[in-house]
């Protein structure tokens, strides 16, 4: 990952439970650094029951694109482990 990216985010998702957000988390690590690009990285962590997902881009259209594909992961992350609970 660069860490001189010109642009950043951070997407913040808490759950009821520190194990919900943990197999959120689980369920996000595989894509870290797999859907990376030239223009934008990020990484996931989680602390007690928040995930978060830092976003870097170089340029704003790259941090858009890079926001809307991890909200979309977070939401699929979401509907697989909701059985986990």
């Amino acid at each position: 990952m660069t860490a001189t990216r010109a642009h950043e985010t951070v997407l913040s998702f808490s759950y009821p439970t520190e194990r919900r957000a943990r197999v959120v988390a689980a369920a996000l690590g595989p894509e870290v650094g797999e859907i990376d690009d030239a223009r934008s990285s990020a990484t996931v962590d989680r602390e007690g029951d928040a995930v978060r997902v830092r976003v870097l881009a170089d340029d704003l259209v790259a941090l858009r694109a890079g926001v809307n594909s991890w909200s979309r992961l977070v939401s699929v992350a979401e509907g697989v482990g909701a059985g986990r609970d």
